[in-house]
């Protein structure tokens, strides 16, 4: 079943010098996939995540999720749009430092007008899936980064996306801490049936990913599957 589309997608950054970011990027992406986009610094991994995203909108070309175009939404409509059916994954964790874990994976829930009954039902599914129920009072600058990143984690799943961004999520992790993390994206792919995308440049994330796309100069070069 296809979640994500991209045609033709161009991105220039204007300047006294343009910058080409993006060159024509096609791609079909399926519900519960695991996919990475790799490539050198510079080769449009970020700038296509933050398209596919809706956080930045593309010089010509469509992206389709769900059946729906968001190139041709307003502004509210995409933010909307994004609440309902993106999960996000920042290689900065980006959790509110004043909120506990319980109220930060809780947040997104409430804007999406969820009773209480739901969030903290959700709330307690995702710490346990995460293995954090112990620290579900704890504040930010109380958990470590792999813990934090967990969190994010578990935040980014709060409102059953279609789909899970994660830029370089494992950038800020000692390597068995992100080793941990990547092994509960893995089974939340398989558990959620959601679908995750991630830019790294981290062996470890493309070790697992059962797809690998290539991008050079903002062009798709490859696009590997493996059994």
């Amino acid at each position: 079943m296809e979640v994500i589309r991209t045609e033709n997608i161009t991105k220039i950054y204007d300047g006294s010098v343009p910058v080409q970011a993006l060159n024509g990027v096609s791609m079909v992406i399926g519900q519960k996939e695991f996919a990475a986009i790799v490539g050198p610094s510079g080769s449009g991994k970020t700038t296509l995540l933050n398209i596919i995203g809706g956080l930045d909108h593309p010089s010509s070309g469509r992206i389709i999720i769900d059946g729906n175009d968001i190139t041709s939404m307003s502004e509210n409509k995409l933010i909307d749009f994004r609440l309902q059916h993106i999960g996000f994954v920042f290689q900065s964790f980006n959790l509110i430092p004043v909120l506990t874990a319980a109220e930060n994976i809780e947040f997104v829930m409430l804007l999406q007008g969820k009773t209480k009954n739901e969030r903290m039902k959700r709330v307690h599914e995702l710490l346990n899936a995460v293995g954090l129920t112990d620290k579900i009072d704890k504040r930010p600058t109380e958990l470590s980064g792999g813990q934090q990143q967990r969190v994010a984690v578990a935040r980014a799943l709060a409102s059953k996306p279609k789909f899970v961004l994660a830029d370089e999520p494992t950038a800020n992790l000692d390597s068995k801490s992100a080793e941990n993390l990547l092994d509960i994206m893995l089974q939340l792919n398989e558990e959620e049936n959601v679908t995750f995308i991630f830019s790294t440049h981290d062996q470890k994330v493309i070790n697992r990913a059962r797809r690998v796309i290539t991008l050079e100069d903002g062009k798709v070069v490859s696009d590997e599957r493996k059994n």
